[in-house]
C-alpha cells in the first residue's frame, strides 16, 4: 500500500474503500469483504447513515485498529461548536473507536468555523488524528486556512478524469492541504 504523509506527519493510505449509498444491511459485509482484500482506508460519513455498519466490521475483521485508516465527516445539520462537539463524540460511538483517524466538514454550510473550532478541540485531545475539509472550493479553503489554529490536513473533493480540480489543487498544494478524491471512477459517468 502506497502512503501519503499528511501535514502533521500522519500516513494516509493512498486507497480506500467508500460507503456512500451503501445501506446499513449490506455496510458490514462489504466492509468485511473490502478489508479482506486489502483496504486499509475506510470512509464514511454522518450523514450515510452507516458508521454503525463500519465500526461492527472494524470490530470483526481481525485487523488490529492501528492498521486501518477511518474516515467520517461533519454533516451540515451537526454545524455549530455544540453540535459538532456532540456529533464527533456520537461517531466514535458509533465507529466503536476511541479515535478517527480523519474527520472532516463534510459541506462548507452553516457555523463550518464552530464546527471546525471542535474539531480542533478533539484533535488536540487524541480523539481525531487529523482533520481537514471536504467539497471546499479555493475561496473557502483558503479563508478557512487563514483562521485556524490546526491547518486542515485534507480537502476531499469530486476529482476524476472529467473533473480534475487542477486549480484547487494548485491551492491545495500552496496551503499544504492533501488533494483526495472522491468519486475517482467518475461513479461510472460518461
Amino acid at each position: 500500500m502506497e502512503y501519503a504523509t499528511l501535514n502533521n506527519g500522519v500516513k494516509m493510505p493512498m486507497l480506500g474503500y467508500g460507503v456512500y449509498q451503501v445501506s446499513n444491511e449490506e455496510c458490514e459485509r462489504c466492509v468485511l469483504d473490502a478489508i479482506a482484500v486489502g483496504y486499509r482506508a475506510i470512509d464514511t460519513a454522518q450523514s450515510y447513515g452507516n458508521e454503525e455498519a463500519v465500526g461492527s466490521a472494524v470490530a470483526k475483521c481481525g485487523v488490529p485498529r492501528n492498521e486501518l485508516f477511518l474516515t467520517t465527516k461533519v454533516w451540515i445539520s451537526n454545524a455549530g461548536y455544540e453540535a459538532a462537539k456532540a456529533s464527533i463524540d456520537k461517531s466514535l460511538q458509533k465507529l466503536k473507536t476511541d479515535y478517527i483517524d480523519l474527520l472532516l466538514i463534510h459541506q462548507p454550510f452553516g457555523d463550518y468555523y464552530g464546527t471546525y473550532r471542535a474539531m480542533e478541540e478533539a484533535y488536540q485531545a487524541g480523539k481525531l488524528r487529523a482533520i481537514g475539509v471536504s467539497n471546499f472550493y479555493p475561496d473557502r479553503l483558503i479563508d478557512l486556512c487563514q483562521f485556524v489554529e490546526v491547518p486542515p490536513a485534507v480537502n476531499q473533493v469530486e476529482t476524476h478524469v472529467f473533473h480534475q480540480q487542477q486549480t484547487a489543487h494548485a491551492y491545495m498544494k500552496k496551503y499544504g492541504v492533501q488533494h483526495e478524491s472522491w468519486g475517482p471512477f467518475a461513479e461510472g459517468r460518461s
